[in-house]
């Protein structure tokens, strides 16, 4: 068990010594080592998987190690619980983690903050961990909070800039309103359940002892907090501002971890979402939407950073989709799929921005498979991944979600199939505009392309590789696989009203034909556009119509500025001008003035005339006297 303890301490450490020490730590020394404490934890996690995969760890490790509120009949202890799901994310955020930092050595090396960079990132893995551990939603929630103050820290790292400290306010806003579903989830649960641990929630659930009335206002609340962190509608407009960041931050925390809490928490709190299937309704309707809506804006986007922005959300929204049809392993399954595509294309993004010293506008790319081929063939295959192509990871995650959303809703699987089919075609839109045709750079910029250093193509090459066998955890039975995924989160997933159920295969080839055939259509619609038609996209204020609303995000961001940030600002000035400069300084300042006018007026009694005081004397004393009489 102290091994637990461990596992979590081990950033911590790191974020330690490199914020305390890293000034006077070398750039080599400070990078290893925050990469190293990482890498302690995953052999940690690696141990707990093994333990859970062969069986020797037969029941979930649910440790409480000290009482943190204690009020009436209710005690709440700084919990940890290792079972199945944890472990998975466990492997997620230490693996995915580690290659991150190791990147992170040769990406950030000129820059001037580096062992704070480092600090930063060990604190997040630090407060991840305690997310994904908790046995409690208190703890739980402890862990959410510290992941959103590390991502205004990395989002606004380059904070002399200001669009860039900007970013990082606006995600961590944002995420302020999720917080507060959170909270009101916890109030709910603590008032009519009474405990806020997971085993206690879970048993009363299955019990019958929880009223649906209130699993559906938890469940709602909770949402409402899984929204926000994992940037679905209306709350997503922070994660592609977020992009702000140095691109290590937007693999670790916008495609690998951070914005997969909220899939972590709706799927941790399964037994909750059972009992209220219009709570699961919203969470699908939200998440096909999200999911079609911002693969839309990614067609048109010309930033590198943003598209994968884009489709992040759009994957995001998928995964919403699956828990709402409650096929809750296709989520997880998908999670960490994604995790090892994404995960590469960002980092392969940061790799080609390397190489053009700072540029992210694909319009100002092309060819760069000659100059960066590794790079370019793992960018590939996370494409196909992502686009669903088998045998890559993504087309096995994908297919059992377009599955499960089929046997719910034909409309749920129209829409969610358009957002795939989107996606193939706007992702080989940026491999091709970026790695194909003719280099639209400077000539400067093209005497210095080359291919990024080891540090950086190392971690690549790794997760490409995941990119292609991950999906052998989850293998359908039409393929003559059992789905271990399936079977190894058995244990915690509880089979209740709104578990989807199995397809006939005939139906499950049929529906996998149609992705696949949609997949490939999308990418050949972008080869013909791009690569044979030459096609480029406008220059900025060129574009008309559809396309000029689609480029502009829809114009959500603006709407949110006219309905709620301006709005806000205009309040919040009439509030200073009439409240603060009114109220509370005219306050202040007339008491001051009348004080100093009396003290003007008093000052003329010093006369220094002794005769006049002792007169003064005594007709207080006559005053004093006369008071007491009177009150006799």
């Amino acid at each position: 068990m102290q091994l637990v303890y461990l596992l979590i301490l081990l950033p911590l450490i790191g974020f330690l010594v490199n914020g305390l020490f890293g000034s006077k730590l070398s750039k080599t020394v400070s990078g290893w080592l925050g990469s190293l404490v990482v890498l302690g934890s995953f052999a940690i996690s690696t141990k707990y998987f093994l333990d859970f995969y062969t069986g020797s760890l037969a029941a979930p490790i649910d440790i409480k190690a000290f009482e943190i509120l204690y009020f009436q009949n209710i005690s709440i202890h700084f919990g940890i619980l290792v079972d199945q799901l944890s472990v998975l994310w466990l492997m997620i955020v230490t693996g995915i983690g580690f290659l991150i930092h190791v990147y992170s050595i040769g990406y950030m090396h000129d820059d001037e903050n580096f062992s704070r960079f480092f600090a930063y990132l060990n604190l997040f893995i630090f407060f991840m961990l305690l997310l994904v551990l908790g046995n409690n939603l208190l703890v739980t929630y402890a862990g959410w909070e510290g992941v959103s103050l590390c991502s205004y820290f990395l989002v606004g790292f380059w904070y002399k800039n200001e669009s860039y400290s900007n970013a990082g306010k606006k995600a961590f806003i944002v995420n302020r309103v999720g917080d507060l579903g959170f909270l009101l989830a916890m109030f709910v649960l603590l008032y009519y359940v009474g405990s806020l641990n997971f085993s206690d929630l879970k048993a009363e659930a299955l019990g019958g002892n929880i009223p649906s009335n209130v699993a559906l206002a938890a469940a709602l609340f909770l949402f409402v907090g899984a929204a926000a962190k994992s940037a679905q509608i209306p709350l997503y407009t922070w994660l592609p501002d977020a992009m702000a960041g140095p691109t290590p931050v937007s693999a670790l925390i916008h495609a690998a971890t951070m914005v997969t809490a909220g899939i972590y928490l709706v799927v941790r709190t399964n037994f909750l979402y059972d009992l209220a299937p219009e709570a699961m309704q919203v969470v699908a309707v939200v998440g096909a939407a999200t999911a079609l809506f911002a693969a839309t804006i990614g067609i048109f986007q010309n930033d590198i950073k943003k598209v994968l922005a884009y489709s992040t959300v759009s994957q995001l929204g998928l995964m919403f989709l699956a828990v709402g049809v409650g096929a809750y392993t296709a989520a997880v399954f998908h999670v960490i799929t994604h995790a090892f595509f994404k995960a590469c294309l960002f980092l392969g993004s940061g790799s080609v921005i390397h190489a053009l010293h700072g540029e992210q506008d694909i319009r100002n790319m092309g060819g760069l498979k000659k100059w960066m081929p590794i790079t370019f063939v793992t960018f590939l295959i996370s494409s196909l991944a992502i686009s669903g192509i088998p045998p890559f990871s993504g087309f096995f995650s994908k297919d059992e979600i377009l599955a499960a959303a089929y046997e719910h809703n034909i409309g749920l699987w129209l829409v969610a199939s358009l957002a795939s089919l989107f996606t193939a075609f706007y992702m080989f839109r940026l491999v091709f505009l970026t790695f194909n045709t003719n280099f639209r750079g400077t000539e400067e910029q093209q005497k210095h392309l080359h291919e990024s250093p080891s540090l950086i193509t190392i971690p690549l090459i790794i997760l490409a590789a995941l990119a292609v066998v991950g999906g052998a955890m989850g293998i359908p039975e039409v393929f003559g696989g059992t789905h271990w995924m399936k079977n190894f989160l058995a244990p915690v997933v509880a089979s209740g009203s709104g578990a989807a159920h199995a397809i006939s295969h005939s139906t499950e080839l049929m529906l996998i034909s149609i992705a696949s055939i949609a997949a490939v259509v999308g990418i050949a619609f972008a080869y013909f556009r791009f690569v044979k038609g030459g096609a480029l996209p406008l220059k900025d204020g060129e574009e008309k119509g559809l396309q000029k609303v689609i480029y502009n995000k829809f114009y959500v961001d603006e709407i949110y500025n006219a309905i709620i940030v301006k709005p806000l600002m205009t309040l919040s000035s009439l509030a200073y001008e009439i409240f603060d400069v009114l109220v509370v300084d005219g306050v202040v300042n007339t008491l001051a003035s009348i004080t100093y006018w009396k003290g003007k007026q008093i000052r003329l009694l010093q006369s220094g005339n002794i005769g006049f005081y002792l007169i003064m004397m005594v007709l207080g004393a006559c005053a004093i006297l006369g008071i007491t009489i009177w009150q006799l």
